[in-house]
């Protein structure tokens, strides 16, 4: 997956990718073909820190894309964060419209915009999903 887009664009390498793999405080879902086990995805998502329920990662192989696994990893995410919390957080670069699209199918507003935040001359786009304002949120 790190050889095609966002991953190039955003400069990320196979080594980068498995530190963030192999890092406990994340949780990682993976999404395999029952056919032949290949990898076709997975989503990593982080339950600690500023913004709990934060969604680091979404990835699909480029073979895969467009056959809904992404919105399956996301809504499997989505289930993960709402029994802790009542908003999701996920970043999505300016490059990246076709990721934005589907975010913005499956709910998600913007709140914020990161100009030069990981590569110079794209911005990160703060996304959210809400049930409602934490002071109000029973789990």
């Amino acid at each position: 997956m790190v050889t095609s887009d966002p991953w190039l664009t955003l400069g990320r390498t196979r080594e980068a990718a498995l530190v963030l793999l192999r890092d406990s405080t994340r949780e990682i879902s993976v999404a395999v073909d029952p056919n032949s086990d290949a990898l076709m995805g997975f989503v990593i998502v982080l339950m600690r820190g500023a913004f709990v329920g934060y969604i680091q990662t979404v990835a699909v192989a480029a073979e895969y894309r467009g056959r809904g696994i992404g919105s399956m990893l996301i809504a499997h995410a989505e289930s993960r964060i709402f029994s802790d919390s009542p908003n999701v957080f996920l970043c999505v670069s300016s490059f990246n419209h076709s990721a934005r699209a589907l975010y913005e199918r499956l709910g998600y507003e913007e709140v914020g915009e990161l100009r030069d935040y990981v590569v110079r001359g794209y911005s990160e786009f703060l996304l959210r999903k809400t049930r409602g304002p934490l002071n109000e949120y029973r789990g």
